[in-house]
């Protein structure tokens, strides 16, 4: 995929390994250049200032003192106190004016800083070198911090493309004195430090991240401006006031909360006070929930606070000017519309195709189940029998008769038939005897 942001194959500049400011992409506050295909009048200069921008979210205005032929997406060497930085432009032509007057910054202003040179191999390679030592000591700076015992978070460590200078952003609930700490950074990184303390929305916007809504982060990808979110904005969308759920990654009260505010207030105008009661024959109704944008309202006697009763806005502002007129309704239930119920087609599932669940089941598990019930039991409790493997084939077609009688008790002996005559006199059943 491609750099939105200088049409490269392998990310910003040239290197491959994607964007060099590792911000993960390349759409960091971008503007669009809408004037960049509009022709200047005949006669007229493009504009010399350009925006650049550096690691995450920062840029900066340069002036093209040299004239150079500059893109969107070219890396440069600009002017830096002391030598010399370098970054990605992300912005040229008459749309950087409106950006500098967006910012308050001067056309002529002493602070516009100027542009070197297109950016050589051997600056681009010692700014990679630069970058690849970035986290390692942030990761050391806080080392040294929480040595010091100072009450503050090094959040990010930007280092100038000439690497004779490092910036470290940090936030602190109060004032730090850290006067020791610069000291024992200079001396172990042999470069020059400069300490930048931000806020936590700041420190969100220059880190990055993805938010609830599973989107980056929009102080990191194009708001700019932040304001003060309080928590009426949760109530009048008629949000549950759980700070897990309204806080971002900041830890504040998350920006979008205020992107629907305006629409939510002005629907909520032809809503009643919601301390309004509904004064009937039958007792009076307070308020319990309502539906913005279906116009829906529930109320609920005293005497049956469990009894939600649905109307219509219009309704119930119909029963709030009976009320200014001293006028009661007899009952609330009377404004209630009646939903209509759209009764489903009903079908049968005859051969049983439309089931999801018809290949969960297993295949032959009923023959298992006849099987397992057949098998005799191999272990006996009874010494004398033989196993299966032991026993002799034989014709197994024997005839049926009676099963002998398992107790010990004597078979009774069936009277001889006084009827039949052809019977031998002596033939007398014979019992047997217990052993």
């Amino acid at each position: 995929m491609g750099c939105s942001g200088c049409s490269t194959d392998g990310g910003c500049g040239t290197t491959s390994k994607g964007c060099k400011s590792k911000t993960g992409s390349c759409n960091k506050l971008n503007v669009f250049d809408w004037l960049k295909d509009v022709e200047l009048p005949h006669g007229q200069k493009m504009f010399d200032c350009v925006e650049v921008r550096f690691k995450n979210s920062r840029k900066e205005f340069y002036r093209n003192t040299e004239e150079l032929s500059l893109n969107i997406g070219d890396v440069i060497a600009v002017e830096s106190s002391p030598g010399h930085d370098m970054g990605t432009v992300s912005l040229s032509g008459e749309l950087v004016k409106k950006q500098m007057r967006k910012r308050k910054v001067a056309f002529d202003s002493e602070e516009v800083k100027k542009i070197y040179r297109l950016a050589k191999k051997t600056d681009i390679e010692k700014w990679l070198e630069a970058q690849a030592l970035e986290t390692k000591t942030m990761y050391k700076a806080r080392t040294l911090a929480i040595e010091l015992g100072l009450q503050m978070k090094i959040s990010d460590v930007e280092y100038q493309g000439d690497r004779s200078k490092a910036v470290f952003y940090y936030t602190a609930e109060s004032r730090v004195d850290f006067r020791e700490l610069i000291k024992r950074m200079a001396g172990e990184f042999k470069i020059r430090i400069e300490m930048k303390q931000i806020g936590v929305r700041q420190e969100a916007s220059r880190l990055g991240g993805i938010g609830s809504c599973g989107r980056e982060l929009c102080c990191s990808t194009w708001l700019t401006d932040f304001r003060s979110v309080s928590t009426s904005a949760a109530r009048y969308q008629q949000l549950s006031l759980n700070p897990q759920k309204l806080a971002g990654q900041c830890g504040k009260l998350k920006c979008c909360l205020n992107f629907e505010l305006d629409s939510y207030v002005d629907a909520l105008k032809g809503f009643p006070s919601t301390n309004l009661k509904l004064k009937t024959k039958k007792g009076s109704a307070f308020y319990r929930k309502m539906d913005i944008f279906r116009n829906i309202m529930w109320y609920s006697y005293q005497d049956e606070p469990l009894k939600f009763i649905e109307l219509k806005l219009d309704r119930v502002n119909e029963i709030v000017a009976m009320n200014k007129n001293e006028e009661k309704p007899a009952d609330l239930v009377g404004f209630v519309e009646l939903k209509e119920v759209i009764k489903e087609p009903e079908y049968s599932n005859v051969v049983g195709q439309d089931d999801l669940t018809r290949f969960d089941k297993p295949k032959g598990g009923n023959k298992n189940k006849n099987k397992n019930k057949k098998r005799k039991p191999q272990n006996s409790n009874n010494p004398g029998d033989k196993p299966m493997g032991d026993r002799p084939k034989g014709n197994n077609n024997k005839p049926k008769g009676k099963r002998p009688n398992s107790n010990n008790k004597k078979p009774i002996a069936s009277k001889p038939n006084p009827n039949n005559k052809n019977k031998p006199k002596g033939d007398k059943p014979q019992e047997k005897k217990n052993d």
